[in-house]
């Protein structure tokens, strides 16, 4: 691991609001000689929705939270791998381009690595497929040239949640989850593959260009404030 990366597990089941509001005070304290860090954790059941939501919170007994990532409606729930990257991108001089694709391919590679061979991303849709159905999504605040929140993959979780929304902004598109791949896995064991390979692509530095942008969970990036 390098010195100027952090890996921080959060353990038991995390309200979505204090982890976000963690990351905000993080990245607002943080000096240009802070590491980063990257935070693995699961999330107590929650629907949160972004900055380019459009869909009414469902309702129900699953609390909803607006939140200042890119994106629209998704489900947060035990059982799901979250990957919260909190990157100095300016300090390492890559882009965002750079971090969603970092994200992705690590995720594309650590499921292969369990023999779902398949899994593919989309042009204009961040995130990673499997055949039809969506098994990871992306969500990503970058501020001042740094990054927070990140990547959601489905591991072995409850999945209806879903249905009472459009994920991600599309009206009948199918989650799916590595369980439902035929593997048995926590997230635990998914992180350990995972988090190595993400490090490893945090440290190449491709110099595309750094601007900052709301990364939706369905959107191309967008440029924010």
């Amino acid at each position: 691991m390098s010195e100027d990366l952090k890996v921080h597990r959060w353990h038991g089941l995390v309200d979505f609001h204090d982890s976000w509001q963690a990351m905000r005070a993080f990245n607002e304290a943080r000096t240009h000689d802070t590491p980063d860090e990257i935070w693995i954790l699961e999330h107590a059941p929650v629907y949160t929705r972004g900055r380019n939501a459009k869909e009414a919170p469902p309702g129900g007994s699953i609390p909803t939270v607006d939140t200042d990532r890119g994106g629209d409606l998704t489900y947060h729930g035990p059982g799901q791998l979250i990957v919260y990257t909190l990157i100095d991108l300016a300090r390492r001089k890559i882009g965002v381009r750079h971090l969603v694709s970092a994200l992705e391919s690590a995720t594309q590679d650590t499921l292969a690595s369990f023999g779902i061979d398949d899994a593919r991303t989309r042009p204009g849709a961040p995130g990673v497929y499997v055949g039809e159905a969506k098994i990871a999504s992306l969500g990503l605040r970058i501020r001042g040239g740094r990054s927070y929140h990140g990547l959601a993959l489905n591991v072995a979780m409850d999945l209806r949640p879903f249905t009472a929304i459009a994920p991600c902004g599309y009206r009948g598109l199918r989650m799916t989850q590595i369980a439902d791949c035929g593997v048995a896995a926590d997230t635990d064991q998914v992180a350990a593959i995972l988090i190595p390979e993400l490090i490893t692509r945090l440290q190449r530095h491709p110099g595309d260009r750094l601007h900052d942008a709301d990364i939706g969970l369905t959107a191309r990036p967008s440029t924010g404030p």
